[in-house]
């Protein structure tokens, strides 16, 4: 059992109306989610009431390519707000519950990633997070002057660059730099700051950057590429992997394979937490958390199922296939596309089962169960050595979460894998990271 302290980190990941791609349409969600500020504030009181680790966003940077008729029916890619701004307003009414936010390196300066995460990471007092992503929508590069995304090598490449030059702005000035001393006038110590002058294969940043050291020294880095390229930028960069595993066996194959790649970069296994995404139904019985999973099932409209299917398989056109067909024979870089096709051939599943597979949380792990199996699942996933725990992604909100805080939590806190008050006041406190030195301590 890794996790820390023998307890398995739980971060939770917000998806406006919820993770199950007919969310919106349940009678108890918010429909307008996306843009309703005080629906978000229930949720990040709710889940640091329960001892989350972190609460999560996803971000892209363009409204989903679709068919009018499936963007109609869909509450997932168009209205929703910038994260980073949503963040910033949610620090201000949570105390202790991390702050996780996704940026793209492929439609970012880093010195706008560097900025605004320090500042956030000040602003909550050392809970931010960076989930590192090099974006998979082709339709972002349109609106950032590019007629073509970067190709798979060429993102993983400039990634790699854009979070060495983020971590070296963060550097710009040294723990101690800024004096504020009234008395004697001296407002910083000019010996203490640091120009990073960067000229590299993709970027070319002079700094200094203009906001103070962040109270972690750099936040923490989230990444979820689970393809060879992808796994090697987390085992060299990352502190915690956001990964999508479909059984025990290949959780604990990648757990494995990630942390045994850690050394040659003079790295611990412990300094990185690797987490599965988890799709949870959970209820009093089996037989009412399937009940309450089928009927969010029953909402999916087929043309909103096979948009699930392109949007894992990275824009492929799956329009000409018959829904009650096998899948087509599609070969991706990415981790997530190619455990779906496995899971596909292993079970020979129709397109349309595979869609209603991923409904519930988008190419993650989903789970429909009691308190006791529910639990039973996660602790063998964490014992087996397949994670460091879990992050949760509730079916439907605000219900979905309140089901899993009110019966899940107290279960796992009743077993003793899960924690029942925060450690310390940072997000890296509460995953038991280290605050990291400047280069320039030496």
């Amino acid at each position: 059992m890794a996790g820390h302290n023998g307890q398995m980190v739980l971060g939770v990941f917000f998806n406006h109306t919820g993770h199950h791609v007919a969310s919106w349409r349940h009678p108890d969600a918010d429909a307008d989610a996306g843009i309703n500020f005080k629906h978000y504030i229930r949720l990040a009181q709710t889940a640091e009431k329960a001892k989350f680790h972190f609460l999560f966003f996803a971000d892209w940077l363009a409204v989903r390519e679709a068919s009018d008729l499936t963007l109609s029916r869909s509450a997932q890619y168009t209205a929703h707000f910038e994260p980073l701004t949503l963040l910033g307003g949610l620090a201000a009414v949570t105390e202790q519950i991390g702050l996780v936010c996704t940026a793209t390196t492929s439609y970012n300066e880093p010195f706008h990633v560097a900025r605004k995460m320090a500042s956030l990471d000040h602003m909550s007092g050392g809970r931010a997070a960076w989930n590192v992503v090099t974006s998979s929508f082709k339709a972002e590069a349109y609106n950032f002057g590019r007629e073509a995304h970067y190709d798979h090598e060429d993102r993983y490449e400039r990634a790699r660059e854009f979070v060495e030059v983020v971590k070296g702005l963060w550097d710009s000035w040294d723990d101690d730099a800024f004096i504020r001393d009234k008395e004697s006038g001296i407002y910083l110590d000019p010996q203490k700051k640091h120009e990073l002058n960067h000229q590299g294969k993709y970027l070319r940043v002079r700094g200094p950057l203009n906001v103070p050291r962040p109270p972690q020294g750099y936040p923490v880095i989230i990444q979820a590429g689970a393809s060879d390229t992808g796994r090697e930028l987390a085992a060299a960069t990352a502190e915690v992997v956001f990964t999508s595993p479909q059984n025990i066996e290949a959780g604990v194959a990648f757990y494995n394979d990630v942390k045994g790649r850690m050394a040659k970069y003079g790295r611990q296994p412990d300094q990185l937490k690797i987490l599965p995404g988890l799709s949870v139904t959970v209820a009093e019985t089996d037989a009412l958390a399937q009940e309450k999973f089928d009927y969010l099932q029953s909402l999916v409209h087929p043309e909103v199922g096979r948009e699930i299917l392109s949007l894992i398989f990275e824009g492929a056109d799956l329009s000409s296939y018959d829904l009650d067909g096998p899948m087509p024979d599609l070969k991706f870089e990415g981790g997530t596309p190619r455990g779906v096709m496995e899971m596909a051939r292993k079970e020979n599943l129709t397109m349309r089962q595979v869609y209603l597979r991923l409904a519930g949380a988008r190419g993650k792990r989903s789970i429909a169960g009691s308190v006791k199996n529910v639990a039973d699942e996660m602790e063998a996933w964490f014992k087996a050595g397949a994670c460091d725990g879990f992050i949760m992604q509730p079916p439907y909100l605000p219900g979905s979460l309140d089901e899993i805080t009110t019966l899940l939590i107290p279960e796992l806190q009743r077993r003793g894998i899960f924690q029942t008050d925060y450690e310390g006041t940072t997000l890296r406190d509460h995953l038991g990271l280290d605050r990291p030195a400047s280069r320039y301590a030496k």
